[in-house]
């Protein structure tokens, strides 16, 4: 999630949202259309109302998660002991904007990078909990790891190129062979289980809470079925002492997928660090730091 961007970003705009709307919903035409607050990179989103949402993706890439969100949301949602975004509408392409998009419901709460969270222990079995239920919805004719996911949910062997392009560019900057070694344990312990649905970016970003305690989980662009270890990276990139062995105990699942999930905590982690390292040193900081936790990670 990022704090919104200049409205027009990839050609969307209130003009543009308000012409849709007028010409597919005309029945919420007159509601007041204003950006959220903090808003992602794949969609741009705005309030409708006080009750709702339109998402918008930004490029072709992002166009399958409208129709797998459409369609599986509301099957998932029963299932789930926290909210995600009801769909309200499934809006065409019009007025010069080349894709599908969406109408939703508005989900109140802070993300839980912004909200105070007083135990951060017991929120960490929250998500696993969330986690939990999701494994356990039926995977019939869900949407296998791929392209659409990102490749979330298949192998992280998927980015092994990319990771060791990081690794040699990061010479010097970070423990390489100790990096190197986690990258290797990640693709020598593959998936055996039978594939179940994951999120595909678990982050306290797309996390809602109130109170502190968790109350929605959102965008569910990357989710499909396969192999739960991506949805783990959070154990890094929220969690710490305590909270991450709560986290562990919680989910329940063995070493192998641990592996695993540093595995993707790191590739990321190297990515964002080798592009940002002579740019945005404070981002470059933060990144350097998260892959000490993953490296020193005794488990």
């Amino acid at each position: 999630m990022i704090s919104t961007p200049p409205d027009g970003r990839a050609g969307i705009d209130i003009a543009l949202v308000r012409r849709l709307l007028a010409e597919q919903f005309p029945q919420w035409s007159g509601l007041r259309v204003r950006p959220v607050e903090v808003d992602g990179w794949d969609n741009r989103t705005y309030r409708l109302g006080d009750d709702m949402t339109v998402r918008l993706p930004t490029a072709v890439g992002y166009v399958p998660a409208v129709a797998k969100e459409n369609d599986w949301l509301p099957r998932l949602a029963p299932q789930l002991p926290v909210a995600v975004p009801p769909i309200l509408a499934l809006g065409l392409p019009g007025e010069g904007y080349p894709f599908p998009w969406s109408v939703r419901g508005w989900l109140p709460g802070e993300t839980a990078d912004r909200g105070r969270i007083a135990d951060m222990a017991q929120f960490a079995i929250s998500v696993a909990d969330f986690l939990r239920a999701l494994q356990r919805c039926d995977t019939v004719g869900g949407p296998v790891a791929g392209e659409h996911s990102a490749y979330r949910g298949a192998t992280p062997a998927h980015y092994d190129q990319e990771t060791r392009r990081c690794l040699a560019a990061l010479t010097g900057l970070i423990d390489t062979t100790r990096a190197a070694a986690v990258w290797d344990a990640a693709l020598t312990a593959p998936w055996t289980g039978p594939p179940v649905w994951f999120h595909g970016d678990i982050a306290s970003g797309n996390l809602l809470v109130a109170d502190g305690k968790l109350t929605a989980v959102i965008d569910f662009g990357t989710s499909g079925v396969g192999d739960p270890a991506c949805d783990l990276v959070i154990a890094w990139t929220m969690f710490s002492g305590a909270s991450r062995e709560a986290f562990r105990q919680a989910i329940g699942l063995d070493d192998g997928t641990w592996a695993r999930a540093r595995g993707w905590a790191l590739w990321k982690a190297l990515l964002v660090l080798a592009r940002s390292i002579d740019t945005e040193p404070d981002l470059a900081a933060t990144n350097q730091h998260l892959i000490r936790e993953i490296l020193t990670e005794k488990k």
